[in-house]
């Protein structure tokens, strides 16, 4: 038998030595997970001796992250919003730019009538629930991957919004039926050729289909805007996650459809980096 602190002092030291900052944090989010054993009792209950059967599950989970497996697939959850959101390797981590994208969305749909909106590249379906609770309309989440709306499903379930979100398999637009007064979209925008150089919680654990843009990160981001001036209603808003540095190239696209825009922005996200584009449908 081993006592709880010396347990968490030798998971801590392997994530230390594996380059994971917050060792000593997410080494007790990963006892919390297998054990059940929230963080203050943690610290209350350090000269506690656990079990064999709870050590071995706890040095598994490290062995794992230690890895670079993502702490959010071991323990299956994210929180994004006000949910705690069900995770998976089949789908990508929500993380805080979605939430900013999504602060943006709704403070221009103040005061409108949104009945019908659509998250396109749902992944865990995360921006359908935001969607869904804040904006009280009915959402079409769509996804090419079967694997990630089977995550979205479970997460619809969960937090009760099965009458409101209808999970739809689609590439991009090919499966839907438009219009809708609403788009709001996280694409794949990633250059495919720098994926191997991000981390190793992205590059090797999170789906590649989720990240890759393509050559150039716009391969998903072009097909969206040229498709949506015929699935989007005259009035209704494009919001579109971008990497920080496709600002001109996604403003040009958009600039660059005719007639078909209007009110087109480049939003900053909280640290200064571009981070959101905006247009809406032109109505003339």
């Amino acid at each position: 038998m081993i006592r709880l602190d010396d347990l968490l002092s030798r998971a801590v030291q392997q994530l230390l030595a594996a380059g994971i900052e917050d060792a000593p944090l997410e080494a007790r989010l990963l006892f919390e997970h297998c054990s059940g054993m929230g963080r203050t009792a943690q610290v209350l209950h350090g000269a506690d001796s656990i079990d064999a059967a709870t050590q071995q599950a706890f040095l598994s989970l490290i062995t794992r992250r230690a890895q670079r497996q993502p702490l959010q697939y071991l323990t299956g959850s994210q929180p994004f919003w006000s949910f705690d959101v069900h995770v998976s390797p089949a789908v990508l981590i929500p993380r805080p730019e979605t939430e900013f994208l999504l602060e943006q969305v709704l403070e221009a749909c103040k005061g409108q009538r949104i009945d019908r909106a659509l998250d396109l590249c749902t992944g865990s379906g995360a921006i359908a629930l935001v969607l869904a609770k804040e904006l009280a309309c009915r959402v079409v989440a769509s996804d090419l991957s079967e694997a990630a709306l089977q995550v979205a499903q479970r997460n619809v379930r969960q937090q009760g919004f099965e009458e409101r979100i209808v999970l739809v398999r689609s590439d991009l637009f090919s499966a839907l039926q438009p219009p809708f007064d609403l788009i709001v979209t996280n694409p794949p925008y990633i250059v495919e050729g720098e994926i191997d150089a991000l981390q190793p919680e992205v590059a090797l654990a999170e789906p590649r289909l989720a990240l890759s843009g393509g050559a150039d990160g716009l391969d998903c981001i072009r097909r969206i805007i040229a498709a949506t001036p015929t699935a989007l209603r005259p009035g209704g808003w494009l919001f579109m996650e971008i990497g920080a540095d496709q600002q001109h190239a996604v403003s040009a696209l958009l600039h660059g459809a005719g007639h078909s825009f209007d009110q087109i922005s480049i939003l900053l996200d909280y640290a200064g980096r571009p981070r959101v584009a905006r247009a809406r449908r032109a109505t003339r």
